[in-house]
């Protein structure tokens, strides 16, 4: 039977279910560490303890974890993004730029983990294009640290959001980017394009809420994740802006100035906000890329922090 499904779409279906984000590592011949990051784990014994990793065979660790004798699975914390996008990148000397400690097996273990789990090599299983690498725990340790989460194509920082919001005070602006039917809604104003937004996030009743300018536009939409935090504005004016990336659900509503454009097909010198329109644009070669980031900045002075990307 030949295989009919399209990888790409299938791919953004895994990426609904929420994960953890985790390292893997071990140490190769020459006793130098080596690491990934990987969100493919899951327990699968309680008695024999047994966890379980999956690695892509052109992966360029596989080589070295298809024959390791052990391993170790570090649980990323809340505040550990960096750890994931450098383990997840091609720098040579990655186990130098963060703490670790060796474990009981010799593997390398991340400091300041929420949890991690020190492995010996149980079982290497073939799976198409990929290999389960089953470990059996000899040692692990668990703390109060919030983890880091993943699902569809970002990072979930789960105190972040209400960080940011809490942060944000009275010169908030709390708006979204929606997502419908392949394209972004859009607000025609007299100076423009803006993305809906309101004064605070919630709740539906109160009218200068963006919650309560959804409501009031027709709009059936999901919040998903926090997408960007930035200010803009003088000393005397400035403003906390904090955008969320959501979808509506069924058709757009004919709404008076509501428009849905297609991701190509923006007018960008219509959009009156620059930071509104810069942060945009990333979300259009984001969405392209299908890897998300949540970025903190100043839009007035162009610094912006990636804090989370893929």
């Amino acid at each position: 039977m030949s295989n009919t499904i399209d990888v790409m779409e299938f791919r953004k279906a895994l990426g609904a279910f929420v994960t953890g984000v985790t390292v893997v590592s071990t140490r190769q011949e020459d006793g130098t560490p080596r690491g990934f990051t990987a969100n493919s784990f899951t327990s699968v014994s309680l008695d024999p303890a047994l966890v379980l990793i999956c690695i892509g065979k052109s992966a360029a660790s596989y080589p070295v974890f298809s024959a390791a004798a052990h391993f170790s699975i570090s649980i990323l914390a809340e505040n550990q993004n960096p750890v994931s996008s450098l383990f997840a990148s091609k720098a040579a000397d990655k186990f130098e730029q963060v703490a670790w400690h060796q474990g009981r097996t010799g593997s390398p273990i991340i400091d300041g983990v929420a949890a991690w789990f020190d492995c010996e090599t149980h079982q290497v299983v073939e799976a198409g294009d990929h290999i389960i690498l089953i470990g059996r725990v000899v040692d692990f340790a668990n703390t109060s640290a919030s983890p880091l989460g993943y699902g569809r194509g970002a990072y979930l920082t789960f105190s972040l959001s209400q960080d940011a919001l809490a942060a944000a005070g009275p010169r908030a602006r709390v708006g979204a980017i929606l997502e419908c039917q392949g394209g972004v809604v859009l607000l025609k104003t007299d100076k423009g394009y803006t993305l809906p937004s309101g004064t605070r996030l919630e709740p539906a009743s109160d009218a200068n809420s963006l919650r309560g300018v959804l409501a009031r536009l027709g709009l059936d939409a999901q919040l998903d994740f926090l997408f960007a935090v930035y200010e803009n504005g003088t000393d005397d004016a400035a403003g906390v802006n904090v955008f969320y990336r959501g979808r509506v659900s069924g058709d757009l509503p004919s709404a008076s100035g509501l428009q849905l454009l297609a991701l190509d097909s923006i007018p960008w010198e219509q959009l009156a906000d620059e930071a509104e329109r810069a942060m945009l644009q990333r979300f259009v070669r984001e969405r392209t890329e299908d890897a998300f980031g949540i970025y903190m900045g100043d839009a007035q002075s162009g610094s912006v922090k990636s804090l989370a990307r893929v």
